[in-house]
Protein backbone atom coordinates (compact mmCIF):
# COMPACT_ATOMS: atom_id res chain seq x y z
CA UNK A 1 0.00 0.00 0.00
CA UNK A 2 1.15 3.52 -0.74
CA UNK A 3 1.97 5.54 2.37
CA UNK A 4 0.50 8.70 0.87
CA UNK A 5 -2.85 7.00 0.27
CA UNK A 6 -3.03 5.82 3.88
CA UNK A 7 -2.21 9.37 5.03
CA UNK A 8 -4.87 10.74 2.64
CA UNK A 9 -7.50 8.41 4.10
CA UNK A 10 -6.96 9.71 7.62
CA UNK A 11 -6.42 13.30 6.47
CA UNK A 12 -9.91 13.20 4.95
CA UNK A 13 -11.42 11.94 8.19
CA UNK A 14 -11.99 8.28 7.27
CA UNK A 15 -11.26 5.24 9.42
CA UNK A 16 -8.14 3.27 8.57
CA UNK A 17 -8.59 -0.42 7.84
CA UNK A 18 -6.68 -3.09 9.71
CA UNK A 19 -4.60 -3.71 6.57
CA UNK A 20 -3.72 -0.01 6.28
CA UNK A 21 -2.66 0.13 9.93
CA UNK A 22 -0.54 -3.01 9.58
CA UNK A 23 1.12 -1.48 6.50
CA UNK A 24 1.93 1.67 8.48
CA UNK A 25 3.42 -0.28 11.40
CA UNK A 26 5.47 -2.40 9.00
CA UNK A 27 6.77 0.86 7.51
CA UNK A 28 7.73 2.06 10.98
CA UNK A 29 9.79 -1.05 11.70
CA UNK A 30 11.44 -1.66 8.32
CA UNK A 31 12.07 2.02 7.53
CA UNK A 32 10.01 2.08 4.36
CA UNK A 33 8.00 5.04 5.72
CA UNK A 34 10.00 8.27 5.82
CA UNK A 35 10.07 10.54 8.85
CA UNK A 36 7.90 13.01 6.96
CA UNK A 37 5.29 10.36 6.22
CA UNK A 38 5.26 9.12 9.83
CA UNK A 39 4.86 12.71 11.04
CA UNK A 40 2.07 13.37 8.54
CA UNK A 41 0.03 10.39 9.68
CA UNK A 42 0.63 11.30 13.32
CA UNK A 43 -0.70 14.81 12.67
CA UNK A 44 -3.67 13.46 10.71
CA UNK A 45 -4.61 11.18 13.63
CA UNK A 46 -4.03 14.05 16.09
CA UNK A 47 -6.47 16.25 14.15
CA UNK A 48 -8.98 13.65 12.95
CA UNK A 49 -8.90 11.14 15.78
CA UNK A 50 -9.30 7.37 15.74
CA UNK A 51 -12.19 5.10 16.53
CA UNK A 52 -11.91 2.34 19.13
CA UNK A 53 -11.53 -0.37 16.48
CA UNK A 54 -8.71 1.55 14.80
CA UNK A 55 -6.96 2.02 18.14
CA UNK A 56 -7.23 -1.72 18.86
CA UNK A 57 -5.74 -2.53 15.44
CA UNK A 58 -2.89 -0.04 15.99
CA UNK A 59 -2.20 -1.40 19.48
CA UNK A 60 -2.08 -5.00 18.29
CA UNK A 61 0.07 -4.19 15.25
CA UNK A 62 2.64 -2.30 17.36
CA UNK A 63 2.56 -5.07 19.97
CA UNK A 64 3.54 -7.61 17.28
CA UNK A 65 6.27 -5.37 15.79
CA UNK A 66 8.86 -7.01 18.07
CA UNK A 67 9.25 -9.73 20.67
CA UNK A 68 6.13 -10.78 22.56
CA UNK A 69 6.84 -12.35 25.94
CA UNK A 70 5.24 -15.64 26.87
CA UNK A 71 4.71 -16.96 30.39
CA UNK A 72 3.72 -20.62 30.00
CA UNK A 73 3.06 -22.77 33.05
CA UNK A 74 2.95 -19.87 35.51
CA UNK A 75 1.34 -20.95 38.79
CA UNK A 76 -0.41 -17.59 39.18
CA UNK A 77 -1.72 -14.65 37.15
CA UNK A 78 0.72 -12.37 35.28
CA UNK A 79 -0.18 -8.81 36.27
CA UNK A 80 1.18 -5.28 36.03
CA UNK A 81 0.47 -1.66 36.84
CA UNK A 82 1.24 1.45 34.81
CA UNK A 83 1.20 5.12 35.81
CA UNK A 84 0.89 8.11 33.53
CA UNK A 85 3.54 9.80 35.69
CA UNK A 86 3.72 12.11 38.68
CA UNK A 87 5.97 13.82 41.23
CA UNK A 88 7.13 11.59 44.09
CA UNK A 89 5.37 8.58 42.55
CA UNK A 90 7.19 5.50 43.84
CA UNK A 91 4.08 3.29 43.91
CA UNK A 92 5.51 0.71 41.47
CA UNK A 93 8.42 -0.01 43.83
CA UNK A 94 6.01 -0.79 46.67
CA UNK A 95 3.22 -2.43 44.74
CA UNK A 96 5.17 -5.08 42.79
CA UNK A 97 6.54 -6.92 45.87
CA UNK A 98 3.18 -6.60 47.66
CA UNK A 99 1.33 -8.27 44.77
CA UNK A 100 4.06 -10.92 44.48
CA UNK A 101 3.65 -11.68 48.19
CA UNK A 102 -0.05 -12.30 47.49
CA UNK A 103 0.53 -14.82 44.70
CA UNK A 104 0.72 -12.59 41.62
CA UNK A 105 3.57 -12.51 39.09
CA UNK A 106 4.68 -9.02 38.10
CA UNK A 107 7.10 -8.67 35.16
CA UNK A 108 7.30 -4.88 35.41
CA UNK A 109 9.06 -3.09 32.56
CA UNK A 110 9.34 0.48 33.76
CA UNK A 111 10.46 3.77 32.25
CA UNK A 112 12.88 6.59 32.97
CA UNK A 113 11.92 10.11 33.98
CA UNK A 114 10.02 12.11 31.37
CA UNK A 115 9.79 15.88 31.65
CA UNK A 116 8.90 16.86 35.22
CA UNK A 117 7.96 13.30 36.26
CA UNK A 118 10.36 10.89 37.90
CA UNK A 119 11.18 7.47 36.45
CA UNK A 120 11.08 4.13 38.28
CA UNK A 121 14.23 2.93 36.50
CA UNK A 122 16.19 6.03 37.55
CA UNK A 123 15.18 5.41 41.16
CA UNK A 124 16.28 1.78 41.07
CA UNK A 125 19.65 2.75 39.59
CA UNK A 126 20.35 4.68 42.82
CA UNK A 127 20.88 1.20 44.35
CA UNK A 128 24.53 0.17 43.83
CA UNK A 129 24.85 -2.87 41.60
CA UNK A 130 21.15 -3.10 40.62
CA UNK A 131 20.91 -3.87 36.91
CA UNK A 132 17.84 -2.65 35.06
CA UNK A 133 18.90 -4.43 31.85
CA UNK A 134 19.13 -8.17 32.59
CA UNK A 135 19.06 -10.61 29.69
CA UNK A 136 15.60 -12.07 28.91
CA UNK A 137 16.37 -15.48 30.43
CA UNK A 138 17.44 -13.92 33.73
CA UNK A 139 14.36 -11.70 33.81
CA UNK A 140 12.12 -14.71 33.14
CA UNK A 141 13.80 -16.75 35.87
CA UNK A 142 13.55 -14.00 38.51
CA UNK A 143 9.86 -13.37 37.83
CA UNK A 144 9.10 -17.10 38.05
CA UNK A 145 11.14 -17.65 41.22
CA UNK A 146 10.31 -14.48 43.18
CA UNK A 147 7.07 -13.26 41.66
CA UNK A 148 8.35 -9.85 40.62
CA UNK A 149 11.17 -8.07 38.83
CA UNK A 150 11.31 -4.40 37.86
CA UNK A 151 13.57 -3.59 34.91
CA UNK A 152 13.94 -0.98 32.17
CA UNK A 153 12.36 -0.92 28.75
CA UNK A 154 14.00 -3.08 26.10
CA UNK A 155 14.37 -2.17 22.44
CA UNK A 156 12.83 -5.40 21.18
CA UNK A 157 9.41 -4.81 22.77
CA UNK A 158 7.06 -2.84 20.48
CA UNK A 159 9.90 -1.16 18.50
CA UNK A 160 7.33 0.45 16.17
CA UNK A 161 6.01 2.44 19.12
CA UNK A 162 9.51 3.66 19.99
CA UNK A 163 9.97 5.16 16.51
CA UNK A 164 6.44 6.55 16.31
CA UNK A 165 6.69 8.16 19.76
CA UNK A 166 10.03 9.78 18.93
CA UNK A 167 8.48 11.40 15.86
CA UNK A 168 5.36 12.49 17.75
CA UNK A 169 7.54 14.02 20.46
CA UNK A 170 9.16 16.45 18.00
CA UNK A 171 6.03 17.20 15.95
CA UNK A 172 3.64 18.28 18.76
CA UNK A 173 1.36 15.25 18.39
CA UNK A 174 1.94 13.52 21.74
CA UNK A 175 -1.38 14.65 23.27
CA UNK A 176 -3.61 12.32 21.25
CA UNK A 177 -5.71 9.96 23.35
CA UNK A 178 -5.80 7.06 20.85
CA UNK A 179 -2.06 7.34 20.22
CA UNK A 180 -1.23 7.52 23.94
CA UNK A 181 -3.49 4.51 24.45
CA UNK A 182 -1.81 2.44 21.73
CA UNK A 183 1.66 3.47 22.93
CA UNK A 184 1.04 2.32 26.51
CA UNK A 185 -0.89 -0.84 25.70
CA UNK A 186 1.31 -2.12 22.87
CA UNK A 187 4.22 -2.43 25.33
CA UNK A 188 2.06 -3.93 28.08
CA UNK A 189 0.54 -6.51 25.72
CA UNK A 190 4.02 -7.38 24.44
CA UNK A 191 4.96 -8.17 28.05
CA UNK A 192 2.46 -11.05 28.02
CA UNK A 193 0.16 -9.70 30.74
CA UNK A 194 -3.16 -11.18 31.84
CA UNK A 195 -4.29 -8.13 33.79
CA UNK A 196 -3.38 -4.45 34.13
CA UNK A 197 -4.09 -1.75 36.70
CA UNK A 198 -3.76 1.77 35.24
CA UNK A 199 -3.04 4.86 37.30
CA UNK A 200 -4.10 7.99 35.42
CA UNK A 201 -2.71 10.95 37.34
CA UNK A 202 -4.79 14.11 37.23
CA UNK A 203 -3.95 17.61 38.37
CA UNK A 204 -1.31 20.32 38.17
CA UNK A 205 1.54 17.80 38.47
CA UNK A 206 0.17 15.38 35.88
CA UNK A 207 0.17 14.97 32.11
CA UNK A 208 -3.66 14.92 32.31
CA UNK A 209 -4.26 18.29 33.94
CA UNK A 210 -8.08 18.19 33.88
CA UNK A 211 -10.56 15.55 35.08
CA UNK A 212 -12.21 15.51 31.63
CA UNK A 213 -8.95 14.65 29.85
CA UNK A 214 -8.03 12.08 32.51
CA UNK A 215 -11.40 10.37 32.16
CA UNK A 216 -11.19 10.36 28.35
CA UNK A 217 -7.77 8.71 28.54
CA UNK A 218 -8.85 6.20 31.20
CA UNK A 219 -11.95 5.17 29.25
CA UNK A 220 -9.90 4.80 26.06
CA UNK A 221 -7.27 2.61 27.74
CA UNK A 222 -9.86 0.35 29.39
CA UNK A 223 -11.89 -0.04 26.18
CA UNK A 224 -8.92 -0.63 23.87
CA UNK A 225 -7.25 -3.01 26.33
CA UNK A 226 -10.48 -4.98 26.52
CA UNK A 227 -10.70 -5.05 22.73
CA UNK A 228 -7.15 -6.41 22.60
CA UNK A 229 -7.90 -9.09 25.21
CA UNK A 230 -6.27 -7.53 28.30
CA UNK A 231 -8.41 -7.15 31.42
CA UNK A 232 -7.82 -3.62 32.71
CA UNK A 233 -9.11 -1.27 35.40
CA UNK A 234 -8.11 2.38 35.54
CA UNK A 235 -7.98 4.63 38.59
CA UNK A 236 -7.90 8.41 38.20
CA UNK A 237 -5.78 9.68 41.08
CA UNK A 238 -4.95 13.14 42.38
CA UNK A 239 -1.64 14.76 41.48
CA UNK A 240 -2.20 18.27 42.83
CA UNK A 241 0.51 17.70 45.42
CA UNK A 242 3.65 15.63 45.85
CA UNK A 243 2.90 11.94 46.43
CA UNK A 244 4.57 10.71 49.61
CA UNK A 245 7.13 12.48 51.75
CA UNK A 246 10.22 12.28 49.52
CA UNK A 247 11.08 13.37 45.99
CA UNK A 248 14.36 12.37 44.34
CA UNK A 249 15.85 9.04 43.34
CA UNK A 250 17.79 7.78 46.38
CA UNK A 251 15.35 9.47 48.76
CA UNK A 252 12.40 7.65 47.18
CA UNK A 253 14.20 4.31 47.48
CA UNK A 254 14.72 5.07 51.18
CA UNK A 255 11.02 5.91 51.53
CA UNK A 256 10.08 2.67 49.75
CA UNK A 257 12.20 0.64 52.16
CA UNK A 258 10.70 2.41 55.19
CA UNK A 259 7.19 1.84 53.81
CA UNK A 260 7.70 -1.87 53.16
CA UNK A 261 9.20 -2.33 56.63
CA UNK A 262 6.16 -0.65 58.21
CA UNK A 263 8.15 2.29 59.54
CA UNK A 264 6.29 4.91 57.52
CA UNK A 265 3.03 4.67 55.62
CA UNK A 266 2.00 8.20 54.61
CA UNK A 267 -1.76 8.05 54.18
CA UNK A 268 -2.22 9.22 50.58
CA UNK A 269 0.68 7.16 49.23
CA UNK A 270 -0.53 4.11 51.18
CA UNK A 271 -4.10 4.55 49.93
CA UNK A 272 -3.22 4.80 46.23
CA UNK A 273 -0.81 1.85 46.50
CA UNK A 274 -3.45 -0.33 48.15
CA UNK A 275 -6.13 0.76 45.67
CA UNK A 276 -4.06 -0.06 42.58
CA UNK A 277 -2.69 -3.32 43.97
CA UNK A 278 -6.17 -4.42 45.05
CA UNK A 279 -7.45 -4.03 41.50
CA UNK A 280 -4.60 -6.28 40.33
CA UNK A 281 -5.51 -9.01 42.81
CA UNK A 282 -9.19 -8.90 41.81
CA UNK A 283 -8.40 -8.94 38.08
CA UNK A 284 -6.06 -11.88 38.64
CA UNK A 285 -8.60 -13.87 40.65
CA UNK A 286 -6.48 -13.68 43.81
CA UNK A 287 -9.22 -11.95 45.81
CA UNK A 288 -13.00 -11.95 45.57
CA UNK A 289 -13.34 -8.17 45.84
CA UNK A 290 -11.28 -5.09 46.62
CA UNK A 291 -12.01 -5.25 50.35
CA UNK A 292 -10.62 -8.78 50.56
CA UNK A 293 -7.70 -7.75 48.36
CA UNK A 294 -6.82 -4.79 50.57
CA UNK A 295 -6.87 -6.99 53.67
CA UNK A 296 -4.55 -9.48 52.00
CA UNK A 297 -2.16 -6.75 50.86
CA UNK A 298 -2.06 -5.20 54.32
CA UNK A 299 -1.20 -8.61 55.75
CA UNK A 300 1.66 -8.91 53.22
CA UNK A 301 2.99 -5.60 54.54
CA UNK A 302 2.44 -6.31 58.22
CA UNK A 303 4.01 -9.77 58.07
CA UNK A 304 7.15 -8.54 56.31
CA UNK A 305 6.46 -10.74 53.26
CA UNK A 306 6.39 -7.77 50.87
CA UNK A 307 9.65 -6.37 52.28
CA UNK A 308 11.26 -9.80 51.83
CA UNK A 309 10.15 -9.93 48.18
CA UNK A 310 11.69 -6.51 47.55
CA UNK A 311 14.95 -7.55 49.24
CA UNK A 312 15.11 -10.75 47.19
CA UNK A 313 14.46 -8.84 43.95
CA UNK A 314 17.26 -6.37 44.72
CA UNK A 315 19.74 -9.22 45.34
CA UNK A 316 18.62 -11.15 42.23
CA UNK A 317 19.28 -8.07 40.09
CA UNK A 318 22.72 -7.38 41.56
CA UNK A 319 22.03 -5.12 44.53
CA UNK A 320 23.31 -5.46 48.11
CA UNK A 321 21.98 -8.25 50.32
CA UNK A 322 21.54 -6.00 53.36
CA UNK A 323 19.98 -2.96 51.68
CA UNK A 324 16.81 -3.23 53.77
CA UNK A 325 18.79 -3.29 57.03
CA UNK A 326 21.35 -0.62 56.11
CA UNK A 327 19.99 1.60 53.32
CA UNK A 328 22.07 4.56 54.53
CA UNK A 329 25.25 2.53 53.85
CA UNK A 330 24.40 2.21 50.15
CA UNK A 331 22.13 5.02 49.01
CA UNK A 332 24.08 8.16 48.03
CA UNK A 333 23.51 11.17 50.29
CA UNK A 334 23.67 14.85 49.37
CA UNK A 335 26.43 16.92 51.04
CA UNK A 336 24.07 19.81 51.90
CA UNK A 337 20.77 19.28 53.72
CA UNK A 338 18.80 22.35 54.78
CA UNK A 339 15.27 23.22 55.88
CA UNK A 340 12.97 25.17 53.58
CA UNK A 341 11.29 27.53 56.08
CA UNK A 342 7.70 28.66 55.79
CA UNK A 343 7.95 32.39 55.05
CA UNK A 344 5.02 33.06 57.41
CA UNK A 345 2.51 31.21 59.54
CA UNK A 346 -0.37 29.64 57.68
CA UNK A 347 -2.06 26.53 56.31
CA UNK A 348 -0.58 24.87 53.23
CA UNK A 349 -3.41 25.21 50.73
CA UNK A 350 -1.85 24.45 47.33
CA UNK A 351 1.30 23.32 45.53
CA UNK A 352 2.52 23.98 42.00
CA UNK A 353 3.42 20.30 41.73
CA UNK A 354 4.79 20.44 38.20
CA UNK A 355 7.13 23.27 39.23
CA UNK A 356 8.41 21.11 42.11
CA UNK A 357 9.05 18.26 39.69
CA UNK A 358 10.96 20.58 37.36
CA UNK A 359 12.94 21.80 40.37
CA UNK A 360 14.23 18.24 40.88
CA UNK A 361 15.23 18.13 37.20
CA UNK A 362 17.10 21.43 37.53
CA UNK A 363 18.97 20.05 40.55
CA UNK A 364 20.18 17.13 38.41
CA UNK A 365 17.68 14.58 39.73
CA UNK A 366 16.14 14.31 36.24
CA UNK A 367 17.20 14.86 32.64
CA UNK A 368 16.93 17.89 30.39
CA UNK A 369 18.15 15.73 27.48
CA UNK A 370 18.40 11.95 27.23
CA UNK A 371 22.20 11.93 27.60
CA UNK A 372 22.22 13.77 30.97
CA UNK A 373 23.68 11.91 33.95
CA UNK A 374 21.45 11.68 37.03
CA UNK A 375 22.52 12.96 40.45
CA UNK A 376 20.83 10.33 42.62
CA UNK A 377 21.55 12.28 45.84
CA UNK A 378 19.45 15.38 45.34
CA UNK A 379 15.81 15.97 46.16
CA UNK A 380 13.36 16.84 48.90
CA UNK A 381 12.40 15.03 52.09
CA UNK A 382 9.87 15.54 54.89
CA UNK A 383 7.51 17.25 52.44
CA UNK A 384 4.51 18.80 54.20
CA UNK A 385 1.15 18.16 52.60
CA UNK A 386 -1.92 20.21 51.74
CA UNK A 387 -3.85 20.98 54.90
CA UNK A 388 -0.78 21.17 57.16
CA UNK A 389 -0.61 24.08 59.62
CA UNK A 390 2.80 25.71 59.88
CA UNK A 391 4.36 28.33 62.13
CA UNK A 392 6.62 30.95 60.57
CA UNK A 393 10.01 29.36 59.92
CA UNK A 394 8.75 25.79 60.35
CA UNK A 395 10.08 23.52 57.55
CA UNK A 396 7.92 23.10 54.46
CA UNK A 397 10.42 20.37 53.43
CA UNK A 398 14.11 19.57 53.62
CA UNK A 399 16.28 20.15 50.55
CA UNK A 400 19.09 17.71 49.73
CA UNK A 401 21.44 19.66 47.48
CA UNK A 402 24.76 19.23 45.71
CA UNK A 403 26.11 22.49 47.17
CA UNK A 404 25.12 25.54 49.21
CA UNK A 405 24.29 27.70 46.19
CA UNK A 406 21.92 25.06 44.82
CA UNK A 407 20.25 24.74 48.22
CA UNK A 408 19.54 28.48 48.35
CA UNK A 409 18.06 28.48 44.83
CA UNK A 410 15.79 25.56 45.72
CA UNK A 411 14.63 27.17 48.96
CA UNK A 412 13.48 30.30 47.13
CA UNK A 413 11.86 28.34 44.30
CA UNK A 414 10.05 25.94 46.62
CA UNK A 415 8.66 28.79 48.73
CA UNK A 416 7.32 30.33 45.52
CA UNK A 417 5.71 27.01 44.51
CA UNK A 418 3.47 26.67 47.58
CA UNK A 419 0.51 28.72 48.79
CA UNK A 420 -0.16 29.43 52.46
CA UNK A 421 -3.71 30.37 53.54
CA UNK A 422 -4.31 32.37 56.69
CA UNK A 423 -3.79 30.48 59.98
CA UNK A 424 -6.89 28.56 61.02
CA UNK A 425 -8.25 28.26 57.46
CA UNK A 426 -9.96 24.91 56.86
CA UNK A 427 -8.14 23.26 53.94
CA UNK A 428 -8.75 19.68 52.87
CA UNK A 429 -6.78 17.77 50.24
CA UNK A 430 -8.70 16.23 47.34
CA UNK A 431 -9.46 12.50 47.59
CA UNK A 432 -6.45 10.55 46.31
CA UNK A 433 -8.65 8.22 44.22
CA UNK A 434 -10.92 10.43 42.17
CA UNK A 435 -12.63 7.82 39.98
CA UNK A 436 -12.49 4.16 38.92
CA UNK A 437 -13.06 3.16 35.28
CA UNK A 438 -13.77 -0.35 34.04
Amino acid sequence: MLAQEIIRTKRDGHALSEAQIQSFVKGLTDGSWSEGQVAALGMAVFLRGMGREEAVHLTRAMMHSGRVMQWPDMPGPVLDKHSSGGVGDKVSLMLAPMVAACGGYVPMIAGRGLGHTGGTVDKLEAIPGYTTTPDPARFDRIVRELGCAIIGQTGDLAPADKRFYATRDVTATVESVPLITASILSKKLAAGLQGLSMDIKCGNGAFASTPAFARELAESIVAVAGGAGLKTRALITDMNEVLGDEVGNALEIAETIAYLKGERQESRLHEVTLALAAEMLVIGGLAADTAAARARLQQALDSGAAAEKFAQMVVALGGPADLMERPQAYLPAAPVIQAIPAPRAGVLSAMKTRDIGLLIVEMGGGRRVASDAIDFRVGLSAVRHVGASLAAGEPLAMVHAADEAQAQRVIAAYQAAVTLAEPGTAVAAAPIVMDVIG
